[in-house]
């Protein structure tokens, strides 16, 4: 009977996540290009910071419910999820990705710096209070300067996405989508928390280890918005939100998530962690930084990024 009512729990939680992610992506993106940010920028801080909002909430409850080796899991996880499996997904549904905002010169540079100053943080197994708050400002000056640079970014696409708002009304209801946007948060949340703890209750029934489900379901779950939304956003013809949501995520993820759960209470870096995850996400990184440096993703290069993630399962069950 549990297995059967963790599943339908699953199925439900699924739906209104995947809802509650279109409402989220279709507002974020009018508001995006109402305060006049190019599409790359809005995935950055707007969608990015929402779909890891699960990530965050998740990781302070595992600190203050004194299993904070959860938290460094959860983040790792997470952003190997992001990197192989929702990059991946989204451009195989996409087919190829073109994205038109200079994510060289603004962006990739921080996406791998901070992926490495986390790892150099990480290496000696433990995670200060100065580099808890060190993190803190390194994502608050990337905020800063993301829209600091957008405000100089003459963007032809936005001029054209403006005013096919502007047709189907002058007038865009601001207060209106920023309700949606809060709605649609809120639900993501809750959504996501019910998936996260569905999975963890049926890996329990089905008798998998503590250490693999914090790493793997747990990370699987809150990446699951960062999923629904790329994938949304790639089938839609909008790759900047897709490419951007997963470098804000990740960026987020390793600085946000990390800095601010600290604050909570001591991080505990499990050794285990550190000898093949923390490695993997370091590859995932170097990947992305190479495929996307050409303002494209194509369909073998999802396919190839899937097949990492596959690995990373079949690696973490001792399938491989």
């Amino acid at each position: 009977m549990g297995l059967i009512l963790w599943l339908i729990i699953f199925i439900v939680s699924l739906f209104f996540l995947i809802k509650a992610s279109n409402y989220f992506i279709d507002s974020a993106e009018k508001v995006g290009i109402f305060i006049g940010l190019p599409a790359f920028v809005i995935g950055i801080v707007i969608v990015s910071v929402g779909t890891s909002l699960p990530e965050l909430i998740s990781s302070i409850f595992s600190v203050t419910k004194g299993v904070s080796e959860i938290v460094v899991a959860n983040v790792l996880g997470s952003n190997i999820a992001n990197i192989f499996l929702v990059l991946g997904i989204s451009a195989l549904f996409a087919k190829k990705m073109h994205i038109d905002y200079d994510i060289i010169n603004n962006d990739l540079p921080f996406f791998a710096a901070t992926a490495f100053l986390l790892a150099a943080m990480l290496i000696n197994g433990t995670f200060s209070m100065f580099e808890a708050i060190l993190c803190i400002v390194v994502l608050i000056f990337y905020i800063v300067s993301i829209l600091h640079v957008a405000k100089k970014t003459k963007n032809s696409e936005i001029k054209k996405e403006f005013k096919s708002v502007e047709k189907k009304g002058k007038n865009i209801k601001i207060f209106k989508e920023l309700g949606i946007i809060i709605i649609s948060v809120i639900v993501i949340y809750f959504s996501a928390r019910y998936v996260i703890d569905a999975i963890i209750n049926l890996s329990s029934i089905l008798n998998i280890a503590k250490d693999l489900i914090a790493v793997s379901a747990v990370a699987l779950g809150t990446s699951l918005p960062e999923l629904v939304v790329s994938v949304q956003a790639a089938r839609k013809g909008k790759p900047e939100l897709a490419v951007g949501n997963i470098l804000g995520s990740n960026i987020f993820n390793a600085m946000g998530v990390m800095g601010i759960s600290a604050l909570f209470g001591t991080l505990i870096i499990p050794s285990t962690i550190l000898t093949f995850v923390l490695p993997l996400m370091l590859v995932g990184t170097l990947l992305y930084f190479f495929i996307v440096q050409d303002r494209k993703v194509t369909y073998i290069e999802g396919f190839i990024l899937v097949a990492f993630y596959l690995f990373f399962i079949g690696f973490l069950f001792g399938l491989i």
